[in-house]
């Protein structure tokens, strides 16, 4: 099933002279991949701290945009430039999850979304992403097959929070938003499971 993810390519093409002079200056995969942890968290952190400021929500997409891009630069440094490892391959998954529980759960302090439904959204994503991994012991590698992949979420997320904070989100559907999001995260989950049961890497 198709998700932005099929546009890291070219994502990666237009970051590879940056990758180029990073890994020319020693900066490592792994401190990339734990400074996008720091920044989300901070985010999140500052987010939950002022649940009365709709305008820090503009936090969110901005991170998550400055996020994917160290997702992919860390990536590069590792397959391009011989840094990969075991420690990095640990770090790379649990720093995107922590990320991802940084940036999602603030939202609980709005009432208008409603704590049950970002606490689902928070879960399935988890498991959508632990599904992934998981196709790695099933001997199919790390799949990404959607509908809702770490891209997806982050653009879905991002978009969310920025109408939030310009005051542009109907309240009427505002309840349903996460909830349609946790569906969509454990749709993804079971094609991930499915693609490693048959061996399609998605």
């Amino acid at each position: 099933m198709p998700t932005l993810y099929a546009l890291k390519p070219a994502f990666q093409d237009r970051l590879r002279p940056l990758v180029d002079r990073l890994a020319a200056m020693g900066v490592t995969a792994n401190s990339i991949t734990m400074l996008a942890a720091a920044l989300s968290i901070a985010a999140g952190v500052t987010i939950a701290a002022a649940p009365g400021s709709r305008l820090l929500l503009l936090l969110v997409p901005l991170v998550l945009f400055v996020r994917m891009a160290l997702n992919a630069m860390d990536g590069m440094l590792a397959r391009e430039h011989g840094q990969a490892s075991t420690l990095g391959m640990y770090l790379n998954e649990i720093c995107d999850v922590v990320s991802d529980l940084a940036l999602i759960l603030p939202f609980a302090v709005f009432p208008q979304f409603g704590v049950l439904g970002v606490v689902a959204f928070t879960v399935a994503a988890m498991l959508a992403e632990f599904a992934g991994v998981l196709g790695v012991a099933a001997g199919t590698g790390r799949n990404y097959a959607g509908p809702f992949g770490k891209s997806d979420r982050a653009l879905g997320l991002g978009v969310v929070a920025a109408l939030c904070a310009i005051g542009f989100w109907p309240a009427s559907i505002a309840p349903f938003v996460f909830p349609a999001m946790a569906t969509l995260s454990l749709l993804t989950a079971i094609n991930r499971i499915r693609a490693g049961l048959t061996g399609n890497t998605g």
